[in-house]
């Protein structure tokens, strides 16, 4: 069984606690170690990522706190291959399943597949709606 790194940890500062849960409850079930390696992100820091093209949205979920992005840690190291991924995702869909928390996986949408990327469903967590205390 894997544990979140205090790195980890502290990426998850500001995130909607049911999706630091899944995160928490995924990293327990998950047969790839990972890394979160992005949670909230400011306003300056999306713009950045939009201008190096890694992002094509100004209206993401990581500025609100709804979206985490994980990667997953192989012979010790970051790993970007794809396949990994696929186990990852399984895991934290099986930890919101488990915990009743509406996610949507980047791997999951037509265009711009994103990996690393989980975020709460807007129909069951607008963005507009505060963050638990």
């Amino acid at each position: 069984m894997f544990k979140l790194s205090q790195r980890s940890l502290a990426k998850l500062t500001g995130v909607h606690p049911d999706l630091a849960a899944v995160v928490a409850r995924a990293i327990a079930i998950t047969a790839v170690d990972f890394v979160v390696t992005e949670g909230l992100r400011t306003v300056a820091r999306q713009r950045e990522l939009v201008k190096a093209g890694a992002s094509r949205t100004m209206n993401s979920r990581h500025i609100t706190g709804h979206a985490v992005d994980i990667a997953p840690i192989i012979g010790g190291k970051v790993c970007w291959d794809w396949p990994p991924f696929h186990i990852l995702a399984k895991a934290m869909k099986q930890a919101a399943l488990e915990l009743n928390v509406a996610l949507e996986w980047g791997g999951d949408w037509r265009s711009f597949k994103d990996g690393p990327h989980f975020q709460l469903s807007h129909r069951n967590y607008p963005a507009s709606a505060p963050l638990p205390s």
